[in-house]
């Protein structure tokens, strides 16, 4: 697998969470900018993982977007929004980085 790729799918992780972080500060597509911004970067996010996908399988490429995504989410969440993390979060969040490293190494 190329590296290339990875980056692509770290790529489109990171556009992913920006995404989300800004649908947060949108309060339910109230704020239009933020709203716009947020959809804009969510399609960015698809067509890095459309271009990872040329190089490495579609499950690889979308289990670990959608895991760095939802680790890139529930920190942004933590720092940023000032959202609590359980304990069972915290160790499913060591889980998920275990999981993709196992993902990675096949």
């Amino acid at each position: 697998m190329e590296w290339r790729f990875v980056l692509a799918v770290l790529l489109a992780a990171a556009l992913e969470t920006t995404a989300n972080l800004l649908l947060a500060r949108s309060h339910g597509f109230r704020r239009l900018g933020l709203s716009a911004c947020a959809l804009g970067l969510a399609a960015l996010a698809f067509t890095c993982l459309a271009y990872a996908v040329r190089g490495m399988d579609l499950a690889v490429a979308y289990a670990l977007w959608g895991g760095f995504g939802i680790l890139g989410t529930s920190l942004g969440g933590w720092r940023l929004h000032g959202q609590r993390l359980k304990p069972s979060a915290w160790a499913g969040m060591v889980l998920l980085i275990g999981g993709m490293a196992l993902l990675r190494l096949a």
